[in-house]
């Protein structure tokens, strides 16, 4: 008998703990949904619609993957030609395919930058940058920048994962990205997110420091680097992440660290 009340007991607490894992998945899944399912995420933020600082004027907008006019498709299509051919050099064809793919997904969020109506942004730098073919103004006032975000899981972790930041030439270094970025960490704490995430090629070295040295973003524990070194020396990224919460931390940032000897 006392055996038998074991057994018992055992299969009770597997299925209270099988019970309390798809509670919690649901619990995400709810989370998950109610994020995306949201139409405008700069509602809740008005301070942010706007930014007007180091002698640039824009405006922030929002947009989907599944509404993106034709004209905005080839903006994003030559911002990300021109910022990221060169950080992923010979894998960039196959690279774009897959960024086209990405950019129409009806789960892709996007924060779209345009230049205030009375601005006057220095065009000097413009023939530098060899952006003429970007600078758009078919469809609103002309575009210098996007943010495409998702909401997804990762490690059982709800998180926006930061899929592109790209800024036209003549408008970086001006705190334009760390603002961008502050917005979306902003998003990710009102929708209940556990982290903020995204991936940068090793190359990319201006945005890998000013991740980690300026936004002190850490390298995830899921990136190649972390998960196994001698994969991470084959692979040509690293993920990077900054974690919410004590739980968020321990599933993102803190398990599986490789200390060199």
């Amino acid at each position: 008998m006392e055996a038998k009340k074991v057994h018992n007991g055992s299969n009770r607490d597997k299925k209270l703990k099988r019970k309390e894992i798809l509670e919690k998945k649901k619990a995400i899944d709810e989370i998950i949904k109610a994020a995306s399912n949201e139409k405008d995420h700069l509602t809740s933020f008005p301070p942010f619609r706007h930014y007007d600082r180091n002698g640039l004027s824009v405006y922030m907008e929002s947009g989907s993957g599944e509404h993106l006019s034709s004209s905005m498709k080839r903006y994003i299509q030559n911002l990300l030609k021109v910022n990221m051919e060169g950080p992923y050099g010979p894998e960039w064809p196959t690279e774009e395919k897959v960024k086209r793919r990405e950019m129409v997904a009806p789960e892709a969020r996007y924060i779209f930058v345009r230049e205030a109506p009375t601005a006057s942004i220095n065009e000097n730098s413009t023939k530098e940058s060899n952006m003429a073919c970007i600078h758009l103004t078919g469809d609103g006032d002309p575009l210098v920048g996007f943010v495409h975000y998702r909401f997804i899981v990762e490690e059982d972790v709800p998180l926006v994962y930061v899929y592109e930041l790209q800024l036209e030439a003549r408008v970086q270094g001006r705190g334009l990205g760390k603002f961008l970025m502050q917005l979306i960490e902003l998003i990710a704490r009102k929708n209940h997110m556990g982290a903020v995430m995204l991936t940068v090629q090793k190359t990319n070295v201006s945005a890998m420091n000013f991740y980690t040295n300026k936004l002190r973003y850490t390298i995830s524990s899921i990136s190649p680097s972390r998960v196994d070194p001698l994969i991470g020396l084959e692979k040509s990224y690293e993920i990077l992440c900054k974690a919410f919460d004590h739980e968020s931390k321990s599933k993102l940032e803190e398990r599986n660290f490789f200390i060199d000897e």
